[in-house]
């Protein structure tokens, strides 16, 4: 039996967030198992397809006319022009389902291209976009009258939400991080929904190096892995670091990242470390002079530095809202959890306790790391490939065993 084929269109790949991780490790296990994976993607090089094993890639190039979004991503209204060539590859691939991220111009070339050829489309819900829309009008709510601007946001954020949902309503299968917005997406849009969580690389993100040559005397670091823009609630981490010094805690932000954010912390916040952006050893040195992480975001969907931060041995104090809350566990009984489950008013005081108890703040780590040892990215897309037979499985026919059984056939397009 042959392997399935997948056409994957990541809404970024290059890019420092979690979709571009997530794709970037799709990619990486449609390699270590052979399985025939096309991934159409928007980049800078100069050769667009190449083949590396079963993985072939179309990379394609956005115009000047694209628009920045965030830093380092942007939406090309003229990336049309490409249909030409992604229509070829597609009929040279040859494949079984197409695989989205989102409303990008990669994902409404998926959802085009899947009703066109008669192809089965599947699409992750990864960032919440609706959420997104809303925090990024805070500038024009904040002048109106608090009724009006309360119910603006709402608007902007209901509006957004279902033109989501009729955008992701086109797949015949869903993927979410969570559970919760697995179960609202199957509610709202009457199509099945699967867990696609995230993994976690331990042999670059782990404790080892922790405690080496450091002084039990040295002041606390906390830390903050991400993008510094307004949907990640960043605002509140020099309300932490103000609430701690108060209260005669001192410590320092270790901050890692960039966006539009960057410079109002660095003026709000004069004594931390602005890293940039950090990626690999780098990343995971700096995770390990962490003591405490701190994710004080209300939007994300998962979390990815959150596994990294548990798998370096830190442990994590994140919001009631969003995908981190079911990566974080807290304490109960024996266990000492691997982080603390916080409202924003809490944040400073849950810190606190865990600098005040070292016995517990120690036990936390080796929990943090124990669970995320468990997070696998082989696990998490071995559940994906299990949903695509499902969806591909036909009355009277044995399910296809897609990921593994038969690997390294028919990996060539035709």
């Amino acid at each position: 039996m042959r392997p399935l084929r997948v056409a994957y269109f990541p809404d970024s790949f290059h890019e420092v967030n979690g979709v571009a991780h997530t794709s970037r490790n799709f990619a990486a296990y449609a390699q270590r198992h052979r399985l025939p994976f096309l991934c159409v993607r928007a980049g800078t090089r100069v050769s667009p397809v190449e083949q590396h094993g079963s993985l072939r890639t179309l990379e394609l190039t956005r115009s000047a006319a694209a628009v920045n979004v965030e830093k380092d991503l942007a939406f090309d209204p003229l990336f049309w022009r490409h249909a030409d060539a992604i229509e070829d590859e597609l009929h040279r691939f040859k494949p079984d389902l197409l695989h989205m991220t989102g409303p990008s111009e990669l994902g409404l070339f998926a959802a085009y291209f899947a009703w066109k050829l008669q192809i089965p489309l599947a699409a992750s819900w990864h960032t919440n976009v609706h959420e997104y829309a809303a925090q990024r009008l805070v500038w024009l709510t904040k002048l109106m009258p608090e009724v009006w601007g309360r119910a603006a946001a709402q608007g902007v954020e209901g509006s957004s939400l279902e033109a989501m949902l009729r955008f992701y309503a086109r797949a015949e299968v869903l993927f979410a991080p969570n559970l919760e917005l697995c179960q609202m997406l199957a509610a709202r849009t009457g199509r099945p929904c699967d867990r696609m969580q995230r993994g976690v690389d331990t042999t670059v993100f782990s404790p080892r190096s922790r405690g080496a040559g450091e002084s039990a005397e040295r002041t606390p670091i906390l830390g903050y892995v991400g993008r510094l823009s307004v949907e990640k609630n960043v605002a509140l981490l020099p309300r932490v670091e103000q609430a701690l010094q108060a209260a005669g805690h001192r410590v320092r932000f270790l901050i890692v990242g960039h966006g539009a954010e960057e410079e109002r912390l660095r003026r709000a916040m004069p004594t931390a470390e602005f890293a940039g952006v950090l990626r690999g050893a780098d990343l995971a040195r700096a995770y390990t002079r962490m003591d405490v992480f701190v994710f004080p975001s209300h939007t994300d969907t998962f979390g990815n530095v959150v596994l990294e931060a548990l798998a370096s041995g830190v442990p994590a104090v994140v919001t009631p809202h969003g995908g981190p809350r079911s990566i974080v566990r807290e304490a109960r009984g024996e266990d000492p959890g691997t982080g603390v489950i916080a409202a924003e008013e809490d944040f400073a005081g849950a810190i606190a306790g865990l600098l005040r108890d070292p016995v517990r703040l120690a036990g936390m780590r080796e929990a943090a790391a124990a669970y995320a040892a468990t997070c696998s990215w082989d696990a998490v897309f071995d559940e994906v490939c299990a949903a695509y037979s499902r969806l591909l499985e036909r009355p009277g026919e044995p399910r296809p065993d897609l990921c593994r059984a038969g690997a390294g056939t028919d990996s060539r397009p035709g």
